[in-house]
């Protein structure tokens, strides 16, 4: 059940190791902390490798990438690796340099990733080894809706074994499968948009839930895009008519925070496919 899912996530608050994107990682820090979980923000080469060994899980985002960082992505990913901790892939703008798309591929063949979570145009980029994206925002063209669902689920199906973990493709409608099974899950506000950083605090969010929930990958990774969702569903419930997308931002992760397993059971909308 997603409930255990969240409510594992309360009872053990694991450490999640954030090699992330300089944008929002003041955001990210604060929804880990709004899940339960704990965050350490480290990207130095010469000491990721002991904050990992720490940790209980590694979330690597390429939103801000440079040469240092490039560097200690991969030295915290194998170790990663070493210790068998979770790994987490967000490949954020896959597609729109050649430097992202060739380290976004080369992570996926050097780095054992227990998922990984981009919007579909990013996805699609490593399935191919290129792509086109608009900025770090889905092409309009890849964009998930209802009469292109059923090729969308194939698509991520077949990625997810080839890929060999979790892949989590977020948009309109949120694709979660590990290969065999896909859930369709339709919670979120179209206003998320406006808010820069949400998929980066869900990036963070399902590191923490994989590593709360070690035997049931899938479903805690569903567990973790449901949160996100309907917590843009009660942050948007409690907008006032002078608020703008910065509160917007303030009113989801207070969301996450007041989130339980009951709220987040019954508020959760999806199908398994």
């Amino acid at each position: 059940m997603l409930k255990e899912c969240i409510n594992n996530v309360r009872k053990k608050a694991p450490l999640i190791h954030n090699i992330t994107n300089y944008v929002t990682v003041n955001d990210l820090a604060n929804a880990l902390l709004a899940c339960g979980a704990s965050p350490i923000m480290a990207d130095d080469r010469d000491e990721v490798e002991d904050i990992i060994s720490i940790c209980g899980g590694l979330n690597i985002n390429i939103g801000t990438l440079n040469k240092d960082t490039i560097t200690s992505m991969f030295l915290a990913g194998n170790k990663a690796n070493q210790l068998r901790r979770k790994v987490l892939l967000d490949p954020v703008g896959a597609g729109a340099s050649r430097l992202r798309t060739d380290i976004a591929v080369k992570l996926m063949r050097e780095v054992k990733f227990n998922a990984i979570r981009g919007n579909i145009s990013e996805i699609k980029t490593l399935a191919f080894g290129s792509g086109r994206t608009k900025g770090v925002d889905a092409d309009l063209a890849d964009v998930i809706r209802e009469d292109s669902l059923d090729k969308a689920v194939s698509f991520i199906k077949t990625f997810a074994n080839e890929a060999g973990c979790i892949v989590a493709v977020t948009g309109q409608i949120d694709l979660v499968s590990d290969g065999n099974q896909c859930y369709v899950i339709r919670n979120g506000r179209a206003e998320m948009s406006k808010v820069t950083g949400t998929g980066c605090q869900l990036s963070g969010i399902m590191t923490a839930f994989l590593v709360a929930n070690p035997d049931n990958e899938l479903e805690a990774a569903a567990a973790a895009v449901c949160t996100m969702g309907l917590a843009g569903e009660m942050g948007w419930s409690n907008m006032q008519p002078s608020d703008g997308n910065s509160t917007y931002k303030n009113r989801i992760i207070d969301a996450i925070y007041k989130m339980d397993g009951d709220i987040l059971e019954k508020g959760a909308r999806y199908e398994l496919r």
